[in-house]
């Protein structure tokens, strides 16, 4: 008698145990994905196009949330409302400050993909020549106006704010080709796919282009972030999504036309707008993928965003990235 207690003592005690692994298995059945549609983050858009984080996932179920402004996407994020997102490291470190640290950089995921133009009757051979113009950036405080300045820093030209004659603007991208062409804007620097769709629409001219604005290209235009609680309870998950995220960028930078048409296709598709194949062929050659965060650069990102005030003070940036995961898929 003894013995059968025992024995149903046992299966109690596994059934119980099974119970609970697949409870914790089953814990956050939901990943929450947060992107723009937007050839930065062509990752995400591979990806969902053909369901490459639903297969690493597998029996957890992935929610695709689409923002076309990082602040928008990073109120999300420190709502609890994203696990994981594509964004620009500006966002990026805002966000890792609000949060106390509770958000971190995990991967990269695109450099450059930006293009500096001037309005079609406005010739620019030297950038002394910006001196008394008004420059239009997509916000203030994004990745497109900390590079700006650097590069107006670089050149020993002063933005107004800073006691110089240079007007730096908050324009939409897609109020850009009407202000351009009416001058009421002398030049913009605006990510892609508008950098291209300007150049090709009103005949805008190229200043600066992706390899000649910052590091030859070689710095972070959008990130992968992660809460730190998430990384923590679910590393397992987090690296599927590296794993995922590395295989989409080795594909992405082989360029072929098949990769190149379903991105395409995606953008038109979440943003109802057709982009000419001439125009995201451009786009995309300005656009670097990539896993690596490119940290130097996003450093210096921060030292601007204290310069400029978007950060009051310099933060302690030693818990920004959390690369381990990455460096555990890459080997």
């Amino acid at each position: 008698m003894k013995k059968i207690f025992r024995i149903i003592s046992i299966i109690m005690i596994s059934l119980l145990f099974i119970s609970c692994s697949k409870k914790q298995e089953n814990d956050n059945t939901k990943i929450r994905i947060g992107y723009f549609p937007n050839i930065t983050h062509s990752q995400a858009l591979l990806g969902k196009a053909e369901g490459k984080f639903e297969k690493a996932f597998d029996s957890h179920e992935v929610e695709w949330k689409m923002f076309n402004a990082g602040p928008s996407e990073m109120e999300a994020m420190l709502a609890g409302e994203l696990d994981i997102a594509y964004i620009g490291p500006g966002p990026a470190i805002n966000g890792y400050v609000k949060s106390k640290g509770d958000v971190q950089i995990i991967a990269g995921a695109t450099n450059a993909g930006a293009i500096l133009i001037s309005r079609k009757d406005l010739k620019i051979t030297d950038l002394k020549q910006l001196e008394n113009k008004k420059i239009a950036v997509p916000q203030f405080g994004n990745t497109q106006d900390l590079t700006l300045r650097y590069i107006l820093k670089q050149n020993g030209l002063r933005d107004t704010t800073k006691g110089g004659n240079i007007e730096i603007r908050h324009v939409e991208n897609q109020d850009l080709k009407v202000l351009l062409e009416k001058g009421d804007i002398d030049a913009a620097l605006v990510p892609e796919p508008w950098g291209s769709t300007l150049v090709k629409d009103i005949g805008a001219n190229a200043i600066l282009d992706y390899n000649k604005l910052w590091r030859e290209g070689n710095y972070s235009t959008a990130v992968v972030i992660a809460r730190k609680d998430f990384i923590k309870k679910y590393p397992d998950l987090v690296e599927k999504f590296l794993k995922t995220h590395v295989e989409l960028t080795n594909t992405l930078v082989k360029k072929d036309e098949q990769t190149k048409q379903t991105v395409n296709n995606q953008i038109n598709e979440l943003t109802k707008k057709t982009l000419a194949k001439d125009v995201f062929d451009d786009a995309y050659d300005r656009t670097i993928p990539t896993y690596d965060s490119e940290k130097d650069s996003i450093l210096d990102f921060v030292d601007l965003s204290v310069e400029i005030g978007t950060l009051k003070e310099k933060p302690d940036t030693s818990k920004l990235f959390d690369l381990s995961i990455l460096d555990k898929v890459l080997k």
